[in-house]
């Protein structure tokens, strides 16, 4: 009987150890389990209060994207307004206009691009120059072309202003170039 009690004491010394051992191991998993949840619901603050300041942020958006809305649409009311007062102004001016008689138009020039004595087109390597010579007291003359038709009539104290090429054209220093017609006006000695 001692024996079977000193087994029976042993057994229960060992089922006591092992329930400790378990009390332990639950009480660290409750201590673990406790810690994780105080985590989560930490977390789940966080997550809260950011959600709270997304949709803050959200309504924020939307409220001055509605007042941006309202202001564009204001802003084109106004422009169609002003485009409207624009196109009667423009109509009541065409108007008013229909009674005036169009200008006659003015007579086409000649063409700048050919010599007014020998006809060469003007390129790249053949420069124009505008007669700068001045008829003066010489009174009204008449320049003439190589075939003898008129070329230009100038009045006193006008410039021949006739477009000339290198060749048809003299060198009178700081007065500029003039065409030979003119040089040969002024110094008929030098024909």
């Amino acid at each position: 009987l001692p024996q079977r009690l000193a087994r029976q004491a042993a057994a229960a010394r060992e089922e006591t150890w092992q329930s400790r051992q378990q009390l332990q191991a639950q009480q660290q998993e409750l201590a673990r389990l406790q810690e994780e949840l105080s985590r989560a619901r930490q977390d789940g603050e966080r997550w809260a209060s950011a959600l709270q300041r997304a949709q803050r942020e959200a309504l924020e958006r939307e409220a001055t994207r509605g007042a941006e809305q309202a202001r564009q649409q204001e802003l084109i009311r106004d422009m169609k307004k002003r485009l409207l007062e624009l196109l009667r102004e423009k109509d009541a001016l065409w108007q008013k206009t229909e009674g005036i008689d169009t200008p006659m138009p003015s007579p086409v020039p000649r063409d700048p691009g050919l010599c007014a004595r020998c006809h060469k087109d003007f390129r790249l390597l053949s420069r124009r120059y505008n007669c700068r010579w001045a008829w003066g007291s010489l009174g009204e003359a008449l320049a003439q072309r190589r075939d003898g038709s008129a070329l230009t009539a100038c009045s006193p104290g006008r410039l021949c202003q006739g477009k000339v090429c290198h060749t048809c054209s003299v060198d009178m220093g700081k007065q500029g170039r003039c065409c030979l017609i003119c040089y040969q006006q002024r110094h008929p000695q030098a024909t």
